[in-house]
């Protein structure tokens, strides 16, 4: 079955250690500019979704509950195309998202969907 989001090994083990300081996380993904293009990690509850977010999927992570990943219904539109990857990198993101004191940011690595994907994900293309 085709997935929207995954992870890598080293972004599960960032969230297994954010996971036990501040509980169970979520991820939105936004659509702004800078900082706010990036996946922003939070305590679970402490971003409110809306009508207009899209949940793309929940990341399963061995020895935490699974997290969550949101995005604005607009970013969607433009990315319901491709697979995310949630990854770390070493720097300082957000002052919003939770390891921005760990000294790391996580950030979105995309790849096209297959033809196969895409159409069971977004339906068959229409032209």
């Amino acid at each position: 079955m085709a997935e929207r989001v995954g992870l890598t090994p080293a972004a599960a083990e960032l969230l297994r250690r954010l996971v036990s300081l501040h509980g169970p996380v979520m991820f939105h993904q936004s659509g702004g500019c800078c900082d706010g293009s990036a996946p922003m990690c939070y305590p679970a509850g402490e971003f409110r979704t809306g009508a207009s977010d899209v949940h793309l999927g929940d990341l399963s992570v061995e020895g935490i509950d699974d997290v969550p990943v949101w995005m604005s219904g607009p970013q969607f539109e433009y990315w319901k195309h491709t697979h995310l990857t949630i990854d770390v990198v070493p720097g300082r993101g957000s002052g919003f998202s939770l390891e921005a004191p760990e000294g790391v940011r996580f950030l979105v690595r995309s790849r096209l969907f297959s033809d196969a994907e895409s159409a069971e994900l977004n339906g068959p293309a229409t032209r």
